[in-house]
């Protein structure tokens, strides 16, 4: 059973891998960095995860996690506000291309885009990966079922597809603002 100051240290050094993956993928999240990142020993790393891989799901979950439950807040206080269909779309595009997208431009969906693609080339993610698209799922569900779209599971995953496709086809095309492009389409969808 772990102590307090234990489960203290574990948590900062998800919190320090969490922050590396958001801003620089998978690729940051290292034994050193994320020690530094915590202030924490180098050693600190090893005795809490027993691999990188270890650290890293850690991390993905921690991000992922946090992103729900951001969406989650968003939605209650939307409801509250008895939001306009506008701000549901954008809330459905935070949860698809990041919040960040919103004023990180092109930079952070492509970021935000290399780290789902990360995840792909990751195998020991998967189940992680499909336990949180469940949950994307049904956020998403229940912002459409609150904008007057109710979806089914199927049409929710062709939505997504919608996006990702307007998404990669404006990266492709370098093109600044690769929210608009998959607003766009989300417009046109709903």
């Amino acid at each position: 059973m772990s102590t307090s100051k234990g489960e203290r240290r574990r948590q900062q050094l998800v919190a320090a891998a969490a922050a590396l993956l958001r801003a620089g993928g998978f690729d940051a999240v290292r034994h050193r960095a994320v020690a530094e990142r915590a202030g924490l020993p180098l050693a600190s790393t090893t005795y809490y995860f027993a691999s990188l891989d270890d650290l890293v799901t850690a991390a993905a979950e921690r991000t992922s996690r946090d992103e729900l439950d951001e969406g989650r807040a968003q939605l209650a206080q939307l409801a509250e506000t008895r939001a306009a269909r506008p701000e549901l779309v954008e809330l459905v595009l935070d949860q698809l291309l990041g919040p960040e997208s919103r004023t990180g431009g092109l930079d952070a969906v492509l970021l935000r885009y290399e780290r789902l693609v990360g995840a792909g080339r990751r195998p020991y993610l998967a189940p992680l990966m499909r336990e949180l698209r469940a949950e994307l799922d049904a956020l998403l569900a229940e912002i459409l079922r609150r904008s007057g779209h109710p979806m089914p599971p199927e049409a929710i995953r062709d939505l997504v597809s919608l996006v990702d496709g307007a998404v990669i086809s404006a990266l492709i095309e370098a093109d600044p603002d690769p929210r608009t492009a998959a607003r766009d389409a989300l417009l046109r969808l709903l």
